[in-house]
């Protein structure tokens, strides 16, 4: 897992103006409510004012009666504003709630569907728990940090620049207090909201190494319990357990200090500010300020609100910096997987459905169950070549990093229809060309051609649309048996599925189940066994019906009973098409056309059973001396 949670520079700007695009009309309406809904919460000291100045005329003059009128209007205004407030804040915080969940929803989308552009490198070379926790702990993050706390440090911004030219306006003298108070609660935050921050940051990265150990121990519990591990496994629990709360803790032990710290400071100021009023008042001197008002006591009580209202909204930010550097963070990583650069194709040549007319390949939008290779020139032309499955691979070496090579000077040739095997010790590269031949990796030297074209021309979907494959290890998802074969072809009839789980071997089983072919699967097929997992993925590469397969240890979950029909199907699903086999158990790949044994990244034998048990090579010593490859 990446431990570095560093907040990179133009994070904020760029998911605002993300948020922008999102909603380009509600989002401005949500700013001008706030905007508003600030500067309403602002002006009471402005009122105060006014009103006091209208009392003290009245008692000075003992003229009760000339102010009483202005004095209702004044009330009766402030009323209005905040009725009209109180609306403002009723439909931003609507708003706020759609934007909200609209941005996070939009930013999975495009996070999950750049994910599905990214090669197989980036999933083999990051831990699958950390990928996981874009879409939850980072989400979550920017859920809290876009919901409440750029509102309410946009309100508290507007609110204290509001008041601050309110207060320069009646005193000068008496912001300079203010502000003095102002600088004491920052340097107050930077120190322990600096802490804070750093600690709930490296509390994420323990949360995730958590929940990463937790998924685990839960796939692997099996494991663990034969080999009695629970023991271990708790304390290795408790271990990672125990750094979490340790960050958290001292975490939240900033935290929640800053918040007493700063309200006893914003008292003290207010004690100090009604002190310093008092002094000015009773030595008489002399205000400066914009208004040209002189010191009185309708400037001191107004004061006294606004400096209240100041550090009180100091403090609210304060309070957001932690959920603010975390979701800064949450927004970093989620940027950094919408940048992951996506797999690139740089192929033209495209799969379509095809019919011959008068000996010519012409191209049709309907499935005629023919497929043609659209070659597009240079001059505007296009030629088409049947798919055959014709696959030749010459010269080619290969290493999944730069200065190790694996694959060494592989030269081999599949003909239509024919069955090729690869048999090797473990780690000897027989996965490894199959994932070549998918261009899941790209090769450093040599070619691999495709019914005569070099397979960097061609799409990467459509060359891994002509290929079938079923994996040793099965995928199944959560759907219903027919769903999860169909998704070999997404436009196969139910007629087409059950053929195909005959052909495969499953129908039988399939039947069985409580609900047949309609049974529901969820947790990778966990209430099937790992042979009939093996079948229905065989069932759903036999309905796609392409005219090559791969078959990387395709029954080596099956029981010897089970592999005799299973392999009586796969022969029907093989026959007339190229067929590539990684299999341990030799007595598979008996009836292979060409069998090509691997040593250390090379190619040591080939030829047919039969050839190659001649020449009394390695083959012949796998064959003879046991029937399994270890």
């Amino acid at each position: 897992m990446k431990n570095n949670r560093i907040v990179k520079k133009g994070v904020l700007k760029r998911l605002i103006k993300i948020m922008f695009e999102f909603y380009p009309v509600m989002l401005p309406i949500v700013v001008v409510c706030i905007i508003f809904n600030a500067v309403i919460s602002s002006i009471p000291s402005i009122f105060m004012q006014n009103i006091i100045a209208l009392v003290e005329r009245s008692w000075q003059n003992g003229d009760w009666q000339s102010v009483a009128g202005r004095i209702g209007g004044f009330v009766l205004l402030l009323t209005v504003c905040y009725i009209l407030s109180l609306a403002a804040s009723f439909a931003y915080n609507r708003m706020m709630a759609v934007i909200t969940q609209g941005s996070l929803k939009k930013l999975r989308v495009k996070m999950f569907r750049g994910m599905q552009d990214l090669p197989i490198r980036y999933f083999d070379s990051n831990n699958h728990g950390d990928i996981m926790s874009y879409y939850t702990n980072d989400i979550d993050t920017l859920r809290q940090m876009i919901s409440q706390s750029i509102p309410q440090l946009m309100m508290s911004g507007i609110v204290v620049t509001t008041l601050f030219c309110i207060m320069m306006y009646y005193s000068i003298w008496m912001t300079f207090v203010v502000l003095l108070g102002v600088v004491i609660m920052y340097q107050v935050t930077k120190k322990v909201g600096g802490g804070s921050a750093k600690y709930f940051l490296r509390q994420q990265v323990a949360l995730g190494r958590v929940e990463g150990f937790v998924e685990e121990i839960m796939n692997g519990q099996k494991v663990v319990k034969v080999f009695c591990h629970e023991e271990e496994s708790k304390s290795e629990f408790d271990r990672i357990n125990d750094s979490l709360f340790s960050d958290a803790e001292r975490a939240n032990k900033y935290a929640n200090t800053l918040g007493p710290i700063l309200n006893n400071i914003g008292n003290m100021l207010y004690v100090v500010v009604a002190l310093t009023g008092g002094f000015f008042l009773l030595a008489k001197v002399p205000n400066m300020s914009f208004s040209g008002l002189a010191f009185s006591i309708s400037i001191v009580v107004p004061f006294l609100n606004m400096t209240r209202q100041f550090a009180g909204n100091i403090n609210q930010v304060s309070q957001q910096i932690n959920a603010v550097v975390m979701g800064l963070a949450g927004a970093s990583r989620v940027f950094e997987l919408i940048d992951e650069e996506p797999e690139p194709d740089e192929g033209s040549v495209t799969l379509v459905n095809a019919r011959e007319v008068d000996g010519e390949i012409v191209e049709c939008a309907e499935r005629t169950n023919m497929w043609a290779w659209k070659y597009p020139h240079g001059d505007g032309s296009v030629t088409y070549t049947k798919l055959a499955g014709d696959v030749r691979m010459e010269d080619v070496d290969f290493g999944y990093v730069l200065d190790k090579t694996i694959l060494h000077d592989i030269s081999l040739y599949a003909e239509p229809g024919q069955k090729i095997a690869f048999v090797g010790a473990t780690g000897a590269g027989k996965t490894t060309i199959t994932n070549l031949i998918n261009r899941f990796y790209d090769i450093a030297e040599g070619e691999i051609h495709y019914d005569g074209i070099n397979i960097n021309k061609i799409k990467k979907a459509d060359l891994r649309h002509s290929l079938g494959i079923v994996l040793q290890d099965t995928n199944l998802f959560t759907g219903t048996v027919m769903e999860n074969i169909r998704y070999g072809k997404l436009d196969a009839s139910d007629e087409e599925c059950s053929e195909a789980a005959k052909l495969a071997g499953a129908h039988d089983f399939i039947t069985r189940l409580p609900q047949g072919y309609e049974t529901l699967l969820s947790g990778n097929g966990a209430n099937l066994s790992q042979g009939q997992r093996q079948l229905l993925a065989i069932a759903r590469a036999a309905v796609a019906d392409p005219p090559a397969m791969i078959l990387d240890e395709a029954t080596s979950s099956i029981d010897t009973r089970t592999e005799a029909i299973v392999q009586r199907g796969m022969d029907a699903l093989m026959k007339g098409r190229t067929v590539f086999v990684i299999a341990h158990r030799l007595s598979t790949v008996k009836n292979s056309d060409v069998i090509m044994v691997l040593d250390q990244g090379s190619i040591a034998e080939r030829g047919s059973h039969e050839q190659l048990i001649a020449q009394r090579g390695k083959y012949y010593q796998l064959y003879t001396g046991a029937f399994e490859l270890e």
